[in-house]
């Protein structure tokens, strides 16, 4: 039984705000790619528009070009393995979902592919051209068309990280393969006047 439910496009950049590893896919003609991405953002709430960086050379940004759509899928901690072995090799020779055995969906509005087994949330985004950032930086910009998150770990807006669900717990890239893992939820207090 899936525990994704839909997320409200005002609540979506919350899912990418505190900046996890994320895993782009896209498809086009009958071919489907998907690789690991560690800069991305919000960049507007209303409508919700993220920023992601997709390396020129990609098989995944030619799959963004010809379609005009992408998703972003936030991996959690139990994924940590399969999101470096897909953001390690490129797909223009082999498809990574089969050869990885990864279960995708299919986005609601753009068809876009998207994850649920072991993920914390995904986005499908429709893509706004922005030649100058894309040639300059490799930034891609997309407006969150839908949006869903497993509630066990983001519900009503917000994330809960716990212990019950730390397999869900997003990724953050350090370099050369090495990861740290949202944790440790605190809750601030809000301070009184000292004077």
């Amino acid at each position: 039984m899936s525990h994704f439910r839909p997320v409200e496009l005002h609540h979506a950049s919350r899912l990418v705000n505190h900046g996890p590893t994320v895993l782009v896919s896209a498809a086009h003609g009958g071919r489907r790619n998907i690789m690991a991405a560690a800069w991305s953002m919000p960049v507007e709430f209303t409508p919700p528009r993220i920023a992601v960086v997709i390396d020129k050379s990609t098989f995944t940004r030619e799959l963004i070009i010809a379609s005009g759509g992408f998703g972003i899928i936030v991996p959690g901690a139990a994924l940590m393995d399969l999101t470096y072995a897909v953001g390690s090799e490129s797909g223009r020779d082999i498809d990574k979902f089969t050869r990885y055995g990864i279960e995708a969906g299919a986005g609601p509005v753009l068809g876009m592919p998207t994850l649920e087994q072991g993920c914390a949330a995904w986005l499908e985004c429709r893509w706004i051209k922005e030649a100058h950032t894309e040639n300059a930086y490799d930034t891609f910009f997309g407006e969150v068309v839908s949006a869903a998150a497993d509630t066990r770990i983001f519900d009503n807006g917000h994330w809960n990280f716990t212990e019950e669900n730390a397999d869900l717990h997003t990724l953050h890239h350090l370099g050369a393969g090495k990861f740290v893992v949202a944790g440790n939820q605190v809750q601030a207090q809000g301070l009184t006047d000292k004077a």
